[in-house]
């Protein structure tokens, strides 16, 4: 058995910890299709916004996505190059 001695195993655990709550990953699988508000989000989740921002919150503490404001409203994008590829792996 071989193991990488420079790859960061404990952040990449997180990453996957993280995105192993449904809600999260419908959230990163949305957002790596489209940037979207936090409005837009909980619609087409039919969550509270309350619900939706906690997990938004949680996704950008992690460094998973990313929030740009324009105007009144930030959108949000998945910034995780980790996180773009396990979505692209379950397509």
């Amino acid at each position: 058995m071989k193991f990488d001695k420079n790859r960061d195993y404990v952040a990449e655990a997180e990453i996957l910890k993280v995105l192993g709550h449904p809600v999260r990953l419908k959230i990163v699988a949305g957002l790596c299709s489209k940037e979207c508000n936090v409005k837009h989000i909980w619609e087409c989740l039919e969550l509270p916004q309350a619900t939706v921002s906690q997990h938004l919150a949680l996704l950008k503490n992690k460094g998973i996505i990313s929030g740009k404001r324009e105007g009144v409203e930030v959108h949000y994008s998945v910034v995780n190059p980790l996180a773009k590829k396990i979505i692209d792996i379950f397509g």
